[in-house]
């Protein structure tokens, strides 16, 4: 496994995220595994020198921090682990158990830090922008955070550019613990983030470690909605349906074209879906969701490969300007 930096910062992370969406309880949604299903991946991740674990209190209502906690923890000593998590969405139905006051932030940390079983996180996130919420307030809470010693470095999700680059301003004007990372939503299906968020990132020295990098397994070749070959996830997975509409042509031609340029480097299409992802300018490190084992080999298969100019063209080719979504 390779490390790079994340951004500008020193934080040393793989080429490969481990998103741990999949990780906690199917009480809260049917394809989630278990501690016990979550066990033989986590472990896997470890053995392929994964050092990125990307959370969110929201996963499986906070079981999921606790899941994978628990498997890693005696795996791996704690000084070796990055641990990211996010903070926003909603985990009671207080109305101050949300979002990103003051009250929320110091509030939530500390729950996150219970459930991990550790005193600090290595990169604390906000989930999505808070309209109710001044950003000042929320900026102000966070470098609190990371002063008392509980977060070493901040990150932010989906967002547009301009909350993102007036966030970083008033960072700089105040002297606040700044943002290391950018989790933007980002595939070849879906690649609004080219136009502002990437080159705002790149101009800014902000590391970009995407979601969804398989277009939630269309890109993989993947079947959706009610067809009998998709996948638990594929049939319920409301956010897939929310943000791919499938009746679009130039998404299938762009899956066709990865079908294309899979067929000529004799590799599956999941794997050259990752690398694009994973070579684009500015990209750290592409999250990635593993729940079953033999997933392993597209995403660390797709470091290895190497796409030309020519193959890159053709998959890019068919795309279309697309509505905003995943933060809208």
């Amino acid at each position: 496994m390779d490390y790079v930096n994340l951004g500008r910062s020193g934080l040393k992370i793989s080429r490969i995220a481990m998103g741990c969406m999949s990780f906690g309880t199917p009480a809260w949604a049917p394809w989630v595994l278990d501690k016990e299903a979550s066990a033989p991946i986590l472990k896997k991740a470890v053995e392929h020198g994964i050092n990125f674990f990307d959370m969110a209190d929201m996963y499986s209502n906070g079981v999921g921090e606790e899941v994978v906690a628990e498997i890693l923890k005696p795996l791996v000593p704690r000084h070796k682990l990055v641990l990211a998590t996010k903070l926003y969405n909603p985990m009671s139905a207080d109305p101050n158990d949300r979002g990103l006051s003051r009250k929320h932030i110091f509030e939530a940390v500390d729950a996150s830090l219970k459930r991990l079983g550790t005193d600090y996180i290595d990169l604390y996130q906000l989930h999505r922008f808070d309209y109710e919420t001044p950003l000042e307030e929320t900026l102000d809470a966070l470098n609190d955070v990371v002063r008392s010693g509980k977060v070493r470095y901040l990150g932010a999700s989906s967002m547009h550019a301009w909350q993102f680059m007036k966030a970083l301003g008033l960072q700089r004007q105040h002297g606040w613990a700044q943002f290391v990372s950018m989790q933007p939503h980002y595939n070849l299906i879906y690649r609004e983030e080219e136009r502002e968020m990437i080159p705002l990132c790149r101009s800014e020295g902000v590391g970009v470690i995407p979601w969804s990098p398989l277009a939630r397994g269309l890109l993989a070749g993947r079947a959706t909605g009610g067809d009998s070959a998709s996948t638990v996830r594929a049939q319920t997975d409301k956010t897939a349906n929310a943000l791919y509409d499938r009746s679009k042509a130039q998404d299938d031609a762009v899956i066709a074209a990865v079908k294309k340029v899979a067929e000529r480097h004799d590799k599956p299409m999941a794997q050259i879906a990752y690398a694009w992802v994973a070579t684009r300018a500015g990209i750290s490190a592409p999250i990635v969701g593993i729940s079953k084992l033999h997933q392993f080999e597209d995403a660390l298969g797709a470091l290895e490969i190497r796409l030309s100019d020519e193959d890159v063209a053709e998959m890019e080719s068919p795309y279309s300007a697309k509505n905003i979504a995943g933060h809208i």
